[in-house]
């Protein structure tokens, strides 16, 4: 009890939020402890997930382990050719695109696999043409780069909270894609993910985090600003995705519920796009096409 007052004390309070789901009001309160039952019982199905019960972990240790050794293999292929892969990682809030990353990176060299997590642009950088920041950080011959969020902000939650003009919305879907067209004529192995999460299984990830004196951090003002505004980030995820699914630039969509399946399928999707020496088909393995597909079709399924 005593960790979770100072974890309380930790983090400014808010005020309850009332929310429809299922066609039910809901009221949920980040600052009680105890997490609703009607959140406990549905984090996991939440938003038609196909599976009722999280991967085993002897199961999910045993594939992370065979798909981290094939990751090995693909770097020492990027640095004896020079090829380079950049791959965006964006989702709900709490979709799990931070805990992927790791596992995706966890034994690459540092040296030449990097990620990127860019704050709120300086004013030097607001003034800037709006890709520039991004374009600095780009992979160099032999070089892996994620990116945890990335230029999707202007599609996201700059549009639904208000730090961007529609006129400066809509000139992004407009351009993005003749950008990425010349990342992909450059010769880069791009990927864009999009990790998608239900609702009750959001709302428990931030009622974790709230609570947890290791997580407290990643908890922001932000987060519950957009519970409210779910909606809203479904229809700027949806535009978004119609507009920006091109056949040179897919959306790789993955179903999130469940982080283990969620982060096999990411490393598997990148691992069967890049020919690599020595690529082991047994075991990278075969996609699960509940869990990952690609661009709007794959979402209303």
């Amino acid at each position: 009890m005593k960790k979770a007052k100072e974890t309380a004390e930790a983090v400014p309070a808010t005020a309850p939020i009332k929310i429809k789901i299922g066609g039910k009001e809901r009221e949920f309160d980040i600052d009680n402890p105890v997490l609703p039952d009607w959140i406990e019982d549905n984090k996991l199905t939440a938003g038609g997930y196909p599976y009722d019960k999280k991967m085993k972990s002897e199961d999910y240790e045993k594939e992370l382990e065979e798909l981290q050794i094939e990751l090995v293999k693909a770097q020492a292929w990027l640095q004896a050719t020079g090829k380079r892969v950049m791959a965006l990682f964006e989702g709900r809030d709490a979709a799990g695109k931070g805990g992927t990353i790791f596992v995706l990176r966890q034994y690459m060299n540092p040296r030449t696999a990097r990620n990127v997590a860019l704050p709120k642009p300086t004013p030097t950088e607001a003034g800037q043409w709006y890709y520039q920041r991004y374009v600095d950080h780009f992979p160099t011959s032999g070089e892996f780069v994620t990116f945890d969020r990335s230029w999707y902000n202007r599609a996201g939650v700059e549009p639904v909270m208000g730090f961007c003009t529609p006129e400066q919305h809509e000139k992004f879907l407009d351009e993005t894609p003749h950008f990425e067209r010349m990342i992909c004529n450059e010769g880069m192995h791009f990927f864009k993910f999009w990790l998608n999460i239900g609702r009750e299984t959001q709302l428990e990830r931030f009622h974790d985090r709230r609570w947890s004196p290791l997580k407290n951090w990643k908890f922001s003002p932000i987060d519950i600003a957009g519970v409210g505004k779910w909606d809203d980030y479904t229809r700027a995820r949806d535009q978004m995705i119609e507009r920006t699914h091109k056949e040179f630039s897919p959306w790789v969509v993955v179903r999130a519920n469940d982080k283990r399946r969620a982060r096999l399928a990411v490393i598997q999707r990148i691992l069967l796009s890049l020919p690599y020496d020595g690529r082991d088909l047994h075991a990278v393995g075969k996609p699960d096409k509940k869990i990952i597909g690609e661009g709007p079709e794959f979402l209303k399924d």
